[in-house]
């Protein structure tokens, strides 16, 4: 059962061959798998990657939730309870920005204040 445990390279971004990482874990292959190779990330490394597409959701949904509030307002015919709601759902979608807005110049100020390359 020992050789079924997975043991990773120390060294985060590391590429291996996978037929030397298999002799490694114990185990042989008879295929060529010369020019395959294993790109390991570490979990900043895999943040640093799906963070750009998270803000771009992140609009996205902002955008949606703006159409959708002024929509609200838009077919209220007067109703208060529909321009409420429409109401509540442009104030939500602001707050929204402010939070995206401030979350994006957070994370430019400390990787220009480390020197890191976050996104």
């Amino acid at each position: 059962m020992s050789k079924l445990a997975l043991k990773f390279p120390s060294e985060p971004g590391e590429t291996i061959e996978i037929k030397e990482y298999l002799s490694k874990l114990g185990l042989e292959t008879n295929t060529d798998t010369k020019d395959l190779k294993f790109a390991f990330m570490s979990p900043a490394d895999m943040f640093n990657q799906i963070l750009p597409y998270i803000f771009t959701i992140a609009g996205i949904i902002l955008f949606i939730m703006i159409i959708a509030g002024g929509f609200s307002i838009f077919t209220s015919a007067g109703n208060p309870e529909k321009i409420k709601k429409g109401q509540g759902m442009l104030i939500n979608a602001l707050i929204g920005f402010l939070i995206i807005f401030a979350a994006y110049w957070i994370i430019q100020l400390v990787e220009f204040s480390l020197g890191l390359d976050l996104i």
